[in-house]
């Protein structure tokens, strides 16, 4: 359901747009201010799922989720939409980390794998039927499209409620209020601060007050952030838990990953430069990537339970690295531009739907797998707000479009194959699996 509300967002923009009167600048919060709730609310909704219960916090989620989603389809004006988008950001925030958590309870540590890989592979399917399925409510109206998350909720809140473990971590540990308040600070300062930035102007808006005083909020909150850190008896985030280099390089890779996934959303532009078909044709052009990541996270799952992470990092890495490269140096070649796509499919489904989540459950504590699965989130979301802005800035920079868009993916290769290195550095399977069973002792 949260997959689908972003598959749907595309083909809605333009009913909103014409709907409300608003220009492709205003237009963009749409978006805009659903990243910014969910990157400020996945530290809050994490926490809270670790403190009182995946349970709980998951159907509050999805309750929130279809409420944002009656604000949407009643809003009168344009500000009401901003505020019920906001509210499915808050609520997704916390439905991705919290089923990556369940995971973590429900299962054995073998049969993890598999788990998280039919958990990512909604994205694919998300991605193929929400296009379609957008193009058919249009004809009754925009509107429709969120109304559809009501019944739909219901159904999951009443599933969760009677097939969801019960079972909570409750503890009478204050809550670390100076640390959930200066994170969300830090954290609402710099997706504001990216969110804002002109990518035809990309010098002259890093220097815009906008971004100036985003930075300087960032720099008075990091030191109260830690200092709660250190100290707090329960603290939001454990600074240890990024002192563990299994999970440093997985919140690295995390970056690396949301920047490609970010950067597929140019796929259509290019294909309508390269091909001069309409966009409507280019999207569909996205098919084999979509497909590929419905197919592909459930096999990386199976691989992830039988090698352990190292191995399905590495593929997936030089798989995303050759479809980046594929896009880079032949976007004119049809053929080239779907065996790209399928290689990136493959790579971000063994990435985003199983391996860097699996990684992060083995490696924290109990108590705080809702966190770390949050961090996954919040690391994936950071990496596609620098794509955006990146992507943005270079095509915008060079004369003729298509030769932008081809330098854009070039430097992405070359991120790619850097994070491809750190990989090296992940636990060999026999390492990982004392970890595992020695944790879950």
């Amino acid at each position: 359901m949260a997959a689908l509300d972003i598959a749907i967002l595309g083909p809605a923009i333009p009913a909103i747009r014409d709907a409300f009167g608003l220009s492709e600048r205003q237009v963009s919060w749409v978006f805009s201010v659903w990243v910014l709730a969910n990157l400020v609310s996945v530290p809050i909704m994490s926490k809270m799922a670790d403190r009182f219960g995946r349970k709980a916090i998951y159907i509050f989620d999805i309750a929130l989720f279809a409420a944002g989603g009656v604000v949407v389809a009643a809003a009168p004006g344009f500000e009401v939409l901003l505020i019920g988008r906001a509210m499915q950001g808050a609520a997704a925030s916390g439905i991705f980390p919290v089923a990556g958590a369940v995971i973590g309870d429900a299962f054995e540590p073998e049969k993890r794998g598999r788990a998280f890989g039919v958990l990512g592979s909604v994205f694919g399917v998300a991605f193929i039927i929400g296009p379609i399925l957008a193009g058919t409510i249009l004809m009754v109206g925009w509107r429709w499209l969120y109304l559809i998350f009501v019944p739909i909720s219901l159904l999951v809140i009443g599933l969760g409620w009677f097939i969801l473990p019960s079972q909570t971590q409750r503890t009478d540990k204050p809550v670390d209020k100076m640390g959930l308040v200066s994170l969300a600070g830090i954290l609402l300062a710099a997706a504001y601060a990216i969110s804002v930035l002109d990518t035809a102007n990309l010098l002259e808006s890093l220097l815009g007050w906008r971004v100036i005083n985003s930075g300087i909020v960032i720099l008075v909150l990091i030191p109260f952030f830690i200092r709660s850190a250190k100290h707090a008896v329960d603290p939001v985030i454990r600074i240890d838990l990024f002192r563990n280099r299994q999970v440093a390089i997985a919140l690295l890779i995390a970056i690396g990953a949301g920047i490609s996934e970010a950067a597929f959303i140019f796929f259509p532009t290019i294909a309508r430069l390269a091909y001069q078909v309409t966009m409507s044709e280019a999207s569909f052009m996205l098919l084999p990537l979509m497909i590929s990541v419905a197919i592909g996270s459930p096999l990386a799952g199976r691989l992830l339970d039988k090698t352990g992470s190292k191995l399905v990092v590495l593929l997936s890495m030089v798989l995303l690295g050759l479809g980046m490269f594929g896009i880079a140096t032949s976007p004119g070649a049809k053929p080239v531009f779907y065996v790209a796509s399928v290689f990136i499919g493959l790579g971000l489904a063994g990435l985003l739907g199983s391996a860097l989540s699996y990684i992060l459950i083995h490696e924290a504590k109990k108590q705080e797998r809702a966190v770390s699965q949050g961090a996954i989130t919040l690391f994936i979301s950071i990496g596609q707000l620098l794509s955006a802005a990146m992507v943005g800035a270079i095509a915008a920079s060079s004369e003729i479009e298509l030769e932008g868009y081809k330098t854009a993916f070039s430097v992405i290769v070359v991120i790619t194959f850097g994070m491809t290195a750190c990989a090296f550095f992940l636990k060999n399977k026999l390492d990982e699996r004392e970890t595992v069973f020695r944790d879950e002792r």
